[in-house]
């Protein structure tokens, strides 16, 4: 907590996300100046979670996961998992209103319980989670879904995370959370052209 003190007193403008699925942490991390709640649980691994998020009134990060930390990738089906994704915030959306949070962020939760080709599928999809009127957020900076498949190490996924954030944004994602900041926004820019000239007439 000093850390987040010290932090968002040194940078009033930076907004601070916290990784978390514990209420305790939630409502101390909110007092010492953290800006959003990101849990990766969805609310089911605390149930303090979701009434800390609502009294803190910051907003939070809904993350999709099948199963737990410790067994979510020893087989992960669906039958759809884009219709099951979306049916899991539908049920949670309500959920988070009865319980006075307004402001969330929708995070499909690349590789949480999800094999490779769930997570390219839920990437070509990323727009249909727009319906539900709230930002997409994606997450797969260096994660094993680009690095498996090209048989090289996380640190060698550069320029393929690069070439999969484009994907992400020019298919719905509103948000990317990533390690290499630098070469995001540059990607970023590169996207908000793209978009631009698809408008152009």
């Amino acid at each position: 907590m000093p850390a987040i003190e010290l932090l968002a007193a040194r940078h009033p403008k930076t907004v601070f996300s916290i990784d978390t699925y514990r209420g305790r942490v939630a409502t101390l991390a909110a007092s010492a100046g953290a800006g959003i709640i990101n849990d990766i649980s969805g609310g089911m691994l605390d149930q303090g979670l979701i009434p800390a998020v609502a009294a803190s009134g910051l907003p939070y990060i809904l993350m999709h996961m099948q199963g737990t930390p410790q067994n979510m990738q020893l087989n992960p089906v669906y039958n759809n998992v884009t219709s099951e994704v979306s049916h899991f915030f539908e049920e949670k959306l309500l959920m988070l209103r009865q319980s006075g949070i307004g402001q969330v962020i929708l995070d499909p939760g690349f590789g949480f319980g999800k094999s490779i080709e769930h997570n390219y599928r839920l990437i070509h999809d990323l727009l249909i989670f727009r319906q539900h009127g709230f930002a997409v957020l994606a997450g797969i900076s260096r994660k094993s879904m680009i690095y498996k498949p090209l048989e090289i190490t996380p640190g060698e996924s550069l320029p393929a995370t690069t070439a999969i954030n484009l994907l992400a944004l020019l298919n719905g994602a509103d948000i990317l959370r990533v390690h290499d900041v630098k070469e995001a926004v540059q990607v970023i820019r590169l996207a908000a052209l793209y978009e631009k000239a698809s408008k152009t007439i």
